[in-house]
């Protein structure tokens, strides 16, 4: 017997529970990145969008009512191996000065990611005409981008005050503006 042709209807609801996993996981994470955060603004802005997160896991649970079916997470491979490389980075670098750097950029990485997904949710959700489901994700999509724009803000600012500070024994020295590497 031939096995059933996948189509775009079966990629968008495998993705919706990729994504429905995820962000339940990105809740959790970014609870745990504001008990870590040094800097308020950026502990603030972690609560925030925990706070946010799970407003849109709600969105997510309404997507899954608009196609059907019942909401379900599937395991995501890459938020899973977001937050392990977040928590080995809280291990390394928690205390330092780098640390609040170190975390923004784990969360950057998350949000990335989770702009990559609903776009496509989003675009495919047009394509299968949900365009209520469309609207739910572009939604999320719009807080997602905003998140990754005001994490940047910070970073701004907490990497200024941390950049004056030597480079690691086993790093190299920063390059000098206009100088050209050996060949090798």
């Amino acid at each position: 017997m031939a096995a059933k042709q996948k189509t775009l209807h079966d990629a968008f609801y495998e993705t919706l529970k990729d994504v429905y996993y995820a962000e339940r996981q990105s809740v959790r994470a970014l609870k745990k990145s504001a008990k870590a955060a040094e800097h308020d603004e950026l502990r603030q802005a972690f609560e925030t969008h925990a706070e946010e997160s799970a407003v849109q896991v709600e969105r997510l649970q309404q997507v899954f009512e608009i196609i059907g079916k019942s909401a379900r997470s599937k395991t995501c491979e890459a938020m899973q191996g977001l937050t392990a490389e977040m928590e080995e980075d809280l291990e390394d670098f928690g205390g330092s000065p780098a640390a609040d750097a170190v975390l923004i950029g784990c969360a950057q990485a998350v949000e990335h990611y989770e702009i990559a997904r609903y776009g496509t949710l989003k675009t495919w959700a047009s394509q299968l005409g949900y365009e209520d489901a469309a609207k739910l994700l572009d939604e999320t999509l719009q807080e997602e981008k905003k998140t990754d724009e005001l994490l940047t803000q910070i970073a701004q600012s907490i990497n200024v005050e941390g950049s004056d500070e030597a480079p690691a024994e086993d790093e190299a020295p920063p390059r000098k503006k206009g100088a050209k590497a050996k060949a090798e």
